[in-house]
């Protein structure tokens, strides 16, 4: 049993309690609410202590296995949302339990959907969108974590496994019958299903890779000397005033996070200190902690001030690491005489007007490779991610013994079921116990 709802005062407050035998759960229901409540149906009542003093009046819900969440026998309270009602609405849930001799206890976090996912209600991906729909931090995550929840990622995976299967048990057959081995894996076109099954595994692979991206969100860092409007690029992107704004050369000394969200994909941009030569001590430190934010970015936004027409040797000593996508914007363009021609890449904006900001949330999105609106995509972690990977290994040795026709045939079919057991992972189907734990642990109590 656990209470359900958020901790703190509410108009409503629920108390959860799910039971895997019948008789158990009957005897429960009828001690506990003076009744047994007629399945899916609400049904009003007053809970009483043993001296029949009231506790609290509220709804009761009974749902039968196994059509309940948890795919055993739920009963759910409805009462009041006071602290103090829901624990003594517990408190007299196990004096009842403790009386007819019933193992009634707190649950563990995340116990209810890890009884959902071993009663084969939800798989593992539905069960984790569970917590992800919990903890969306906007609409689009929202979406993105019920897309997972319906199983949207869920079939993808099975389906790509199915095809896996499928020239698995080609390749098995094949081996029985040794002498028609060429002319068979021929016929079935072995290599151009391995082919198409690899095509499939990257759209997957890259949708997964964005789906993470909706949940954990990306680490955009500023850079740039000091008073191109580093800060006030910040504070117009987030909409309010976070980061001081000055005149004076090195006011920002250290980073400072905002939490934000572009077109519906969380991002945690960074405003850091102006990078140039100093003797400042205190400065000094604020420009290391940039570089080490720079190291850890998804994007960078290298900042420069429109204004300035001569180069400088910025670009020389900021050292940006090779691999790490940089997006260069312009800023101040509302102090220009004239309208200002940029290149390809290269996004003009003015941070104090406003103008060019949507033309720059749209460049970063398609930086970072959100190639799509949250609506059409799902929510993955990076354990998915991980997984798929190793899959796209085992495929592509598979690959490589395909191509050498009847001489290893058993490795490439021990390759493809290697890789089927790696999408085994994602789904829960193929899962260490230990790693099953820590997936339900950081869920919350009443989940």
């Amino acid at each position: 049993m656990a209470i359900a709802t958020a901790p703190g005062k509410g108009g409503v407050g629920v108390v959860r309690f799910s039971f895997p035998s019948v008789s158990q759960f009957e005897s429960f229901c009828l001690a506990f609410c003076g009744k047994l409540p007629q399945a899916r149906t609400a049904t009003l009542l007053t809970l009483r202590d043993f001296e029949q003093h009231a506790i609290d009046e509220g709804i009761a819900l009974v749902f039968n296995a196994p059509a309940s969440f948890t795919g055993e026998y739920v009963l759910e309270f409805q009462g009041h949302g006071g602290q103090a009602v829901l624990q003594g609405v517990m408190g007299h849930a196990l004096s009842v339990a403790r009386q007819l001799n019933i193992p009634l206890r707190h649950a563990m976090a995340g116990e209810f959907t890890q009884r959902a996912f071993l009663n084969d209600k939800l798989d593992l991906t539905q069960a984790e969108a569970v917590a992800d729909l919990i903890d969306a931090g906007s609409v689009a995550a929202a979406k993105a974590a019920a897309a997972s929840l319906s199983g949207v990622f869920s079939k993808q995976v099975n389906a790509l496994a199915d095809r896996i299967v499928h020239l698995r048990l080609l390749l098995e057959a094949t081996l029985d019958f040794p002498e028609e081995e060429i002319e068979f894996l021929e016929k079935a076109d072995a290599k151009g299903q391995l082919h198409h099954i690899m095509t499939i595994h990257r759209e997957l692979l890259n949708a997964a890779q964005e789906g993470v991206k909706f949940r954990d969100g990306l680490q955009i860092v500023l850079v740039g000397e000091p008073n191109v409007g580093k800060s006030s690029l910040l504070n117009a992107l987030a909409g309010e005033e976070i980061a001081i704004v000055s005149a004076v050369a090195g006011t920002t000394r250290d980073r400072i996070k905002q939490e934000l969200n572009i077109r519906g994909i969380p991002l945690v941009l960074v405003d850091t200190a102006g990078l140039r030569h100093t003797v400042d001590e205190v400065e000094k430190i604020g420009i290391e902690r940039t570089r080490k934010s720079v190291a850890e970015a998804d994007l960078v936004l290298v900042l420069k001030d429109a204004t300035l027409t001569s180069e400088d040797a910025f670009a020389q000593h900021l050292e940006l690491p090779v691999h790490l996508p940089t997006l260069t914007v312009l800023n101040k363009i509302d102090l220009l005489a004239q309208p200002l021609a940029v290149t390809p890449g290269v996004q003009a904006v003015s941070a104090k007007s406003g103008q060019g900001l949507e033309a720059l949330k749209d460049a970063i999105l398609a930086k970072v490779g959100i190639a799509h609106t949250p609506d059409h995509g799902f929510m993955a972690r990076q354990r998915h991610v991980d997984a798929l990977h190793v899959c796209g290994q085992h495929l592509s040795t598979a690959h490589e013994f395909a191509k050498q026709d009847d001489r290893i045939l058993d490795l490439f079919a021990e390759e493809l079921r290697l890789a089927h057991d790696a999408l085994g992972e994602i789904t829960g189907r193929m899962l260490p116990d230990d790693l099953l734990g820590l997936i339900f642990s950081r869920f919350c109590i009443g989940k």
